[in-house]
């Protein structure tokens, strides 16, 4: 009976594990193919921010309605959905002949994630009980997950060196559909039968708040951030998210209950989540194109040169898990957040031509400071929460993660994408080209990103050589990347703080205390398999 049992819980952790992969894996690979979509869709550099954040919004506003669906109606049922749904927006994202079907594409996959990935970790929960290997399996589960986001430069650019970028979409369907078939006969099932109703106010004015946030943080660099378009965007941003907290508050069961923040615990690490998704995703973003678009590698070799964030991940994760379960999640938590902010704060020394030996480690550094910090934060958020809301918890700890990379893409974005203008029209002033027809040209070279450095083109009165131009605009992203390093690593740096005043051990009976206050005794037993 105990080898049954243990054979169950390690194949729930396996599908588990391999089917939040693919979902984060996704979030990152098509970094490494943006350069040969764009040139394969003529895509602008604003068409690149949306094929990744057209994933990353809907898979952040939809995360807490799937987990409470997820909570109601059955964690593995909605695991399976998700995981279908994500499969098939892979399939139309390799398939896609244009540009937007290839956005349609990856909303699609982001709906899916956000179905698959509160289930993932809601079933691993279920699955083992026990607070201590409860803790070491949501090690391994945060590990593996985090690595399939590192990762994913590494194996898109494997997979364009032999195919093309379609191919990072069609490797999920082989994969997608075993694990769905495993899935389905191996999962055991469970919900609360006090799961929360679903809050479509609450839901409708979050979508909308995110939505014309990104919308306006993608397009205010290429619309100009006084237009009208971009300040009505701004406005209603700000407008729909007051809406959503009014509507949370007076909500007899919200979406986001806002009680929970009542706790530094719970508030702190969903605010580090936050910054970890923030740093992670746009940390990625840039790096592929500096590589590809600055130094002229391929889409592989550019990868390779990502592994030791993958691997700092890889091996500081079960550490992790360990000192979490040992000492609680501050120790981990401030020590990873150090180390991922100091190294992202070298990266700013890095110029056109640096060599890889001065880099590799600052990498390393990085990636085992988001190995320290992914399963402590996951952890203390589920400890801080009663067990009834388990499903809203994970749910949480992921759309904070989620928000960060959305606004990683878009925020970081547009502050590298004016100052990548800035610097170009700069630097073609000082070679001696005319400020009216600079500012004209810097426009038209920033918009191609760095593709245009790589090819060389010469905008209309452009005589500078081919040679030149691709210094100046080498030197002009290059600079502008510094940006996103600077304020990524100063945040990390003020999460190391935070952590270490206000990540403090919860105790699980005070958090059960409360629960009793607020529900009937039989909700105590709200995680049940069927």
């Amino acid at each position: 009976m105990f080898a049954v049992d243990r054979a169950r819980k390690i194949s729930t952790l396996v599908i588990t594990c391999v089917g939040f992969f693919m979902v984060l894996l996704d979030a990152s690979i098509v970094n490494v193919a943006l350069p040969t979509i764009q040139r394969d869709l003529h895509a602008g550099l604003t068409d690149l921010q949306w094929v990744v954040d057209s994933y990353t919004l809907p898979f952040a506003v939809l995360l807490l309605t799937a987990g409470t669906l997820g909570d109601r109606f059955g964690r593995k049922r909605f695991f399976l959905i998700g995981l279908a749904v994500f499969t098939l927006g892979s399939a139309l994202c390799g398939f896609a002949p244009t540009l937007g079907w290839l956005t349609a594409g990856r909303v699609l996959q982001g709906v899916g994630g956000a179905f698959l990935s509160p289930g993932s970790l809601s079933v691993l929960a279920s699955a083992f009980p026990e607070p201590r290997e409860r803790a070491q399996a949501i090690g391994i589960w945060s590990g593996i997950s985090g690595i399939g986001l590192a990762a994913g430069p590494l194996v898109g650019g494997l997979l364009i060196q032999v195919s093309s970028w379609p191919a990072i979409f069609f490797v999920n369907l082989p994969i997608g559909l075993i694990v769905l078939a495993l899935g389905w006969m191996v999962l055991l099932e469970s919900s609360n039968p006090y799961a929360r109703r679903i809050d479509i106010p609450g839901q409708l004015f979050i979508i909308a708040a995110l939505t014309t946030l990104t919308y306006a943080l993608i397009e205010g660099s290429s619309l100009s951030w006084t237009s009208p378009v971009i300040l009505l965007s701004l406005g209603l941003s700000v407008l729909f998210f007051i809406l959503f907290l009014i509507v949370e508050a007076r909500e007899q069961e919200p979406l986001l209950p806002l009680s929970l923040f009542k706790s530094f615990v719970f508030s702190t690490a969903n605010a580090a989540a936050v910054i970890v998704g923030f740093a992670m995703l746009g940390t990625v973003f840039f790096v592929a194109q500096y590589f590809q678009g600055i130094q002229g590698l391929s889409a592989l070799n550019s990868g390779l040169r990502t592994l030791p964030t993958t691997m700092g991940i890889f091996i500081a994760a079960p550490l992790a898990g360990w000192l979490t379960a040992r000492f609680g999640p501050r120790l981990p938590v401030t020590i990873g957040a150090l180390l991922a902010g100091s190294g992202l704060l070298l990266l700013t020394q890095i110029e056109p031509a640096t060599p890889y030996a001065m880099i590799w480690w600052k990498f390393a550094m990085f990636g085992l400071g988001l190995g320290l910090m992914l399963s402590p934060l996951t952890a203390a958020v589920l400890a801080a929460t009663p067990p009834t809301r388990a499903g809203l918890a994970s749910s949480m700890i992921n759309t904070s993660r989620q928000i960060g990379n959305v606004l990683g893409i878009a925020l970081l974005g547009a502050l590298v994408a004016g100052q990548f203008t800035r610097n170009i029209e700069q630097n073609l002033v000082r070679a001696g080209v005319l400020p009216s027809v600079a500012n004209t040209a810097a426009r038209e070279l920033a918009s191609a990103g760095t593709q245009s450095a790589s090819q060389g083109r010469l905008p209309v009165g452009i005589t500078l050589s081919p040679q030149l131009l691709h210094a100046l605009i080498a030197r002009a992203f290059t600079d502008a990347i510094h940006i996103a390093f600077t304020i990524s690593g100063v945040a990390l740096l003020c999460t190391a703080v935070f952590a270490l005043f206000f990540l403090a051990r919860v105790s699980r009976a005070d958090v059960l205390a409360k629960e009793k206050e607020t529900l009937p005794q039989d909700a105590m037993a709200a995680v049940v398999l069927e």
